[in-house]
């Protein structure tokens, strides 16, 4: 509950603050406690965390959008990563608004309180969390502030106690650390980081060994921290020194694993003798130990299980996923000391191998420790590089993640390395191409890798919700359909193709009749599967990969009908060939479907795609189509009522044709028939190639011909692989014997580039790709 009064922050009653760089893990706990003292709080930042956007949302903190410094703000505070030419911060500047970081107004909001400060390179966000968690267990009464998110919601990041005592964790990282004077500071441990702000190890022990002296009552140090011992073995410290660790005055050992956690050993000042962790790892054992010391110090009452049910901190070996045989994880890992134990806990834990996923977080950082990070990058069996985070740095000579990569090969690691600069987006497509059951996954930073990460889980998650969904469609039609139907896994398309190119389809099917097709449909629509058709092959390109989809043909006989009505009319069932509709045509003296010659496709295919040529179109003779929707439903639809274009019938887009009836256009003698077929397909041949092709590949743009755009580019003869543009007809290119759909693809590539350099005109594909729309590849 927010306080009636505002309280008096940098001598002064404030009312209004705004924060920038609002959304990060030290800012929005922040943010929060600001609120529950009453202060009216605006906040913005570039890339919300839905999370802390979420804690600040309930708290009644107004988000405003990047860049707006509301007109009544009093002060601006900022992340130390937002630079002072932000618009925000020009804008405070000019209007004279004091601005203050993050660290400094913490230092201000406990001034007069008794801070507990938990410091430290390593862990100390988990440290402060688990000692929250044990003073909450334990109902002692105090204020918090959290550089992070519980796990779970039960505890907030931060909160204004009804006593004196604050909890806070405290970042050295841009030297606001020098404004603290803390009645108890605890120690993780300290490792020399941040080399962009301490140049050198000694500057950021001076800074350590100020704090330890301004600290009244207690200073809490690892036994294992040799830094730390060398800091207060100088002497010049008010408040007494107590050690935690294996051999400190608060001993504690890792006893050994348990379901719910981890066992300690607790000896020495520790009035308990055992305790439960709920966490994993040496590290977290030491952290536990040290949380329980500080509080058995304050004077709250501990017990073995108050830590039994500690969330966790987001971000910190937190488990994302377990499903498709492995198992992921992401932590905030970015100190080569945290990554070689963050590995070390789950080597132990991990039944397979343990693949790592790191993006390095600031360039400075990369630069210094480079040698060090390679050494404990080695504890994976695959390493994936992301590039630099920057967090607001520019690069600095060896500080790109190429340095890293050339660093680890240098030393000579044998385990697969992979780097795909400027191109992170295509980065987890290599990771599942390696991914194997058993694997052990974490992706690791202090950057937004944690959305990578979570992204690829929720990959993986789709992934087996499919393989389900596939399993339960297999059993249910398989058992339904009857069986002259063809169902089968994993059938080779590329031969049932003009292209001849083209993997596999997940499950391919040829119905036998409508109620199969009926079952069929409506069987993946219920399970949302993808529906594909592929006709007779034409006109269309599968590509390599195959198509992850039901991919269905009429190639039964009982759609190849051919059947003269009483009025004149005739029905033909959409898995006939063109060609044998024309000669079928012809012997019963029916005219006006000799164009149909020679085109290499199917009469559902013609009607999909408004075939055409010699100046004849397919909707030239329907009076009216019978089709099923991709959902199962049957219609008829006459002519009058459907939308048909050049190359297009937007009706059939989501719907299969079962056949339609078609209008000859007269009666004539079958030896006159067949001499015009004739005379059409001397003219293909002479015009078209003989070769593999998909047929027109382009469509012929407004007034203009595809074919005579691509030859005036000079671009018949132009070959990638075994796909080439064909020097009969510039506007198909054919397989040269073992051309491959990516060939196919790349050449269409260059043709639409060369024209559209030539022109001005981009050429827009006929052909269809299965499974994938254009704009994915092209």
């Amino acid at each position: 509950m927010r306080s009636k009064s505002h309280p008096t922050l940098f001598g002064r009653p404030v009312r209004v603050l705004h924060l920038v760089g609002a959304g990060g893990m030290g800012m929005a706990p922040l943010g929060l406690f600001l609120a529950q003292l009453g202060v009216a709080v605006t906040a913005e930042d570039d890339h919300w965390n839905p999370a802390t956007q979420g804690w600040l949302q309930r708290a009644g903190v107004q988000l405003v959008p990047p860049g707006t410094l509301p007109a009544e703000a009093e002060a601006v505070v900022f992340s130390s990563a937002v630079a002072a030419p932000h618009p925000t911060r020009r804008a405070a500047a000019v209007r004279g608004i004091p601005q203050v970081r993050r660290g400094e107004m913490l230092a201000e909001l406990t001034r007069g309180k008794k801070l507990v400060a938990v410091v430290g390179s390593h862990g100390k966000t988990t440290t402060t969390a688990m000692l929250i968690t044990a003073l909450q267990s334990a109902g002692f009464p105090c204020g918090w502030l959290l550089g992070g998110l519980f796990n779970d919601d039960a505890l907030p990041p931060a909160r204004v106690g009804s006593t004196n005592w604050v909890i806070a964790e405290i970042d050295e990282s841009d030297g606001t650390i020098d404004g603290f004077a803390p009645e108890i500071t605890l120690a993780v441990n300290l490792d020399w980081d941040h080399p962009d702000f301490y140049l050198q190890i000694a500057d950021l022990e001076a800074t350590f060994a100020a704090l330890f002296a301004r600290t009244r009552s207690a200073v809490f140090i690892s036994d294992a921290c040799p830094v730390s011992a060398r800091l207060v073995a100088r002497g010049d410290l008010r408040a007494p020194v107590f050690t935690f660790g294996r051999t400190g005055d608060f001993k504690c050992n890792l006893l050994g694993d348990i379901t719910a956690g981890q066992k300690l050993g607790l000896g020495g000042r520790f009035t308990l003798h055992e305790a439960i962790v709920r966490a994993r790892g040496d590290f977290n054992a030491a952290n536990a130990g040290a949380a329980l010391a500080v509080a058995q110090y304050l004077g709250a009452g501990i017990a073995g299980n108050s830590l039994a049910a500690f969330a966790g901190v987001r971000r910190r070996q937190s488990q994302i996923q377990a499903a498709k045989g492995c198992t992921i994880y992401e932590d905030y890992a970015h100190h080569p000391t945290e990554i070689r134990a963050l590995l070390g806990a789950l080597r132990q834990g991990a039944a397979g191998r343990l693949l790592v996923v790191f993006q390095p977080h600031r360039y400075t950082r990369t630069a210094q420790f480079k040698t060090e990070f390679a050494a404990a990058l080695a504890g994976a069996d695959a390493l994936f590089l992301m590039d630099v985070y920057a967090a607001s740095e520019t690069p600095v000579p060896g500080g790109t993640t190429a340095d890293l990569y050339a660093e680890i090969r240098k030393t000579g690691a044998a385990m697969p390395v992979t780097h795909l600069p400027g191109n992170d987006a295509g980065l987890p497509a290599a990771i599942r191409t390696a991914l194997r059951d058993g694997d052990t996954l974490v992706f690791v930073g202090a950057g937004d890798i944690d959305q990578t990460a979570r992204q690829f889980a929720a990959r993986l998650q789709a992934e087996e919700q499919r393989e389900a969904a596939w399993t339960g469609f297999l059993t249910g039609a398989r058992g339904a359909v009857s069986s002259a139907t063809r169902l089968v896994e994993g059938e080779a398309l590329g031969a049932k193709t003009t292209m001849r190119v083209g993997g596999p389809a997940r499950i391919y099917a040829e119905p036998a009749n409508p109620d199969d097709l009926q079952l069929l449909l409506k069987t993946a629509d219920a399970r949302g599967l993808p529906v594909f058709v592929l006709g007779r092959g034409s006109n269309i390109i599968v590509p390599d990969e195959g198509v992850d989809g039901l991919v269905l043909s009429l190639g039964h006989a009982n759609w190849k009908q051919f059947e003269l009505q009483p009025d004149g009319r005739v029905w033909v069932g959409a898995g006939l060939r063109l060609k044998q509709l024309c000669g079928l045509a012809a012997k019963a003296g029916l005219q006006g479907f000799e164009f149909l010659e020679g085109i290499p496709g199917s009469v559902g295919g013609a009607l999909r795609m408004n075939a055409g040529a010699m100046g004849g179109w397919m909707f030239d003779v329907v009076e009216e189509v019978h089709l099923m929707t991709f959902q199962g439903e049957r219609r008829v639809l006459k002519k009058a009522d459907m939308h048909f274009h050049y190359r297009r019938c937007p009706d059939l887009g989501k719907a299969i044709a079962l056949g339609a009836l078609l209008m000859p256009a007269a009666r004539a003698d079958a030896a006159e028939i067949r001499s015009r077929i004739e005379f059409y397909q001397r003219k293909r041949q002479e015009t078209q190639p003989r070769e593999p092709s998909a047929g027109c590949v382009f469509k012929n743009p407004p007034g203009q011909s595809a074919g005579k755009l691509i030859d005036e580019a000079g671009l018949k003869g132009e070959r990638i692989g075994d796909a080439m543009v064909s020097s009969v007809h510039a506007n198909f290119i054919v397989n040269q014997g073992h051309a491959t759909s990516a060939d196919i693809i790349a050449l269409m590539r260059r043709v639409r580039e060369r024209v559209k350099q030539a022109r001005g005109i981009e050429l827009e594909p006929e052909v269809l790709l299965c499974g994938k729309e254009w704009g994915e590849v092209l």
